[in-house]
């Protein structure tokens, strides 16, 4: 294997997407310090500003997706994937990878497209127990598929599919050991309990009202509140902010603000999933109902079923949230039984074992 590795990675639209293609490429980096890593992702989208924050570079393609609804967004589709197509031959030729991965997004189409007709090795890696429309149409030409769930193999080529598990950051490997550094980014007291929010990047909206709610009756606790509010409504929610209550648009710091909870509210997407199993702490999750084939649903109940976390649909919310939280926030032996038994069901080595099948297939 060369030293002077050079890998393209696409993924984005999410953090779903993105962050699982940063810890590919930070595990890249690690094992080959001459390696060079270049992302492409779409342009104005999330990935523009979290990628060379986490330290790459990125080159963006004019791409979106296709609207259910007949729009002028629709009409400009072929357009904008002609473009695409031509500025991924350029990337390419210009590049000359020994790779490329993609991790899902819109982006990850046209670049794996050309990528596979100038036989260059390709690997997808998919987080879902439900595949998007982009790998399931990339899947039947790439080279290797990682995944997470055994579910998937129902959609992709069984030969070439690898169940690895889904890539999650390095420094979420030892949140415990943060705690206190954590407390004092997020000026928290000890003594009192702290409740994470996360709706994912974007925000969730059920979840956003159902906080807005709550939030007279957790400061009436003393509990404090870290708030991910996401981009769509940060504005709508940041009239929030108190002593006990902070609102973000964006957790930059995800390992502090895992380090920090001591009960944690989420979405069940394949990235958080991943995550929060690997930080090990109590998690009630709030599936989005939004999703195909309601996988995050899914998910969650893959936890709940080992009592491995809480799930409540956002049809339970009215009737059997109170209940739920409380019971759990008031009770030390029900987070710990929580946070042990969600543990268990990690898969710490995921990214090692995906950067493990990318030396296979480029020494095939």
């Amino acid at each position: 294997m060369k030293e002077n590795l050079r890998v393209i990675l696409s993924g984005g639209g999410t953090g779903g997407h993105i962050y699982p293609a940063i810890a590919i490429a930070d595990e890249i980096r690690r094992r080959y310090p001459d390696s060079e890593v270049l992302f492409v992702g779409a342009k104005d989208r999330m990935e523009m500003e979290k990628v060379p924050q986490a330290g790459y570079d990125i080159e963006g393609l004019w791409i979106s997706g296709i609207e259910r609804k007949i729009s002028l967004k629709n009409l400009m589709f072929p357009f904008k994937l002609m473009s695409s197509l031509s500025k991924s031959r350029k990337i390419i030729r210009k590049f000359k990878p020994d790779v490329v991965i993609g991790t899902g997004g819109f982006a990850s189409g046209p670049l794996l497209r050309v990528a596979v007709s100038q036989k260059i090795p390709t690997l997808l890696q998919e987080q879902n127990s439900y595949p998007g429309i982009t790998n399931r149409i990339l899947s039947k030409q790439a080279n290797m598929i990682c995944a997470a769930y055994e579910e998937v193999k129902r959609f992709f080529p069984a030969e070439k599919t690898v169940i690895t598990g889904n890539p999650v950051r390095l420094d979420l490997l030892k949140v415990t050991e943060k705690r206190e550094e954590a407390q004092r980014f997020f000026h928290l007291e000890r003594k009192k309990k702290t409740v994470l929010v996360i709706g994912g990047s974007l925000g969730a909206r059920r979840i956003n009202q159902l906080i807005e709610t709550w939030a007279p009756k957790f400061e009436k606790e003393n509990i404090q509140l870290i708030w991910q509010t996401g981009k769509l409504y940060y504005d709508e929610y940041r009239k929030h902010n108190s002593d006990l209550v902070q609102t973000y648009e964006f957790l930059n710091r995800m390992d502090w603000a895992y380090a920090a909870a001591d009960v944690i509210i989420s979405r069940a997407g394949a990235g958080s999933v991943s995550e929060l199993s690997i930080v090990g702490k109590p998690v009630l999750f709030i599936p989005s109902p939004n999703v195909a084939e309601d996988h995050q649903t899914k998910n969650a109940m893959a936890f709940t079923k080992n009592n491995a976390a809480l799930t409540l649909t956002e049809a339970e919310l009215e009737g059997k949230f109170e209940e739920a939280f409380f019971d759990l926030v008031n009770s030390e032996e029900k987070q710990k039984e929580l946070g042990d038994n969600i543990k268990k069901m990690a898969l710490p080595n995921a990214t090692a074992n995906i950067v493990d099948e990318v030396e296979k297939l480029i020494n095939k």
